[in-house]
């Protein structure tokens, strides 16, 4: 039985790590639903919220009518009294306790609205700079985690293409020496060519009996040699 437990024990150990696991890999889609499902609750309470705000209204505006309903009578009994008319003062005093009654129980009403709207303002504008708040960390921890996977994805590629570079740079330097090569080919057969341009014009010389300096050079010393004889 012992055993048993410590199975089942394993087993759920087992599917808590898959499940923070699953909510670490989907934490920022998580929080992005969160903030979604915030706003949409965040909408409610703002037409809640008007709602509270239109019976205010009613209310305050029920308060002031009877007031000045209350304050009409009150004119009429001071009248009723001026004349000596007991029972009329006494039938608009008893109108005049109905209104303040009334009047106490929209009063009592109005309070409650107006607190409640208070309170709910107050609640409605702490929600909003939340969210605003939680909206500008989700831009953020996207940002980062964009900055992380490309950073990733760069070191895992240098990582994985060390002998691809490595080739790669073996291929760049057989290039080099090939286009080497054929510089110093085109080199040589420009020096063969010029040489070749000299010899045929010293032949052209020759063959037009126009000594080159090696002859003007015999010539001149055989000349100084024969002038020393005489």
């Amino acid at each position: 039985m012992s055993i048993f437990k410590k199975i089942m024990t394993a087993i759920r150990g087992g599917a808590s790590e898959l499940g923070e696991s699953i909510v670490d890999a989907n934490a920022t889609r998580i929080f992005e639903q969160e903030i979604r499902d915030a706003e949409h609750h965040l909408t409610k309470a703002k037409r809640d919220l008007t709602g509270v705000m239109a019976q205010q209204m009613a209310a305050n505006r029920e308060v002031d009518r009877l007031k000045r309903e209350a304050a009409e009578h009150e004119g009429y009994a001071m009248q009723a009294m001026e004349k000596g008319d007991e029972t009329l003062a006494l039938a608009v005093a008893e109108k005049i306790a109905n209104l303040e009654s009334e009047l106490a129980t929209q009063q009592q009403a109005l309070d409650s609205f107006s607190g409640s709207a208070d309170r709910l303002k107050e609640l409605v504008k702490k929600s909003e700079r939340q969210v605003g708040e939680y909206k500008r960390q989700l831009s953020m921890v996207k940002t980062t985690e964009s900055v992380q996977k490309a950073t990733s994805a760069i070191t895992d590629n240098f990582s994985s293409s060390n002998s691809k570079l490595l080739n790669a740079k073996d291929s760049l330097e057989r290039i080099k020496a090939k286009q080497q090569k054929f510089d110093d080919q085109m080199k040589a057969a420009e020096v063969l060519e010029s040489e070749n341009s000299d010899k045929s014009l010293e032949a052209q010389l020759k063959a037009a009996g126009i000594s080159g300096t090696s002859d003007s050079s015999a010539n001149s010393v055989l000349a100084r040699l024969k002038a020393k004889q005489k």
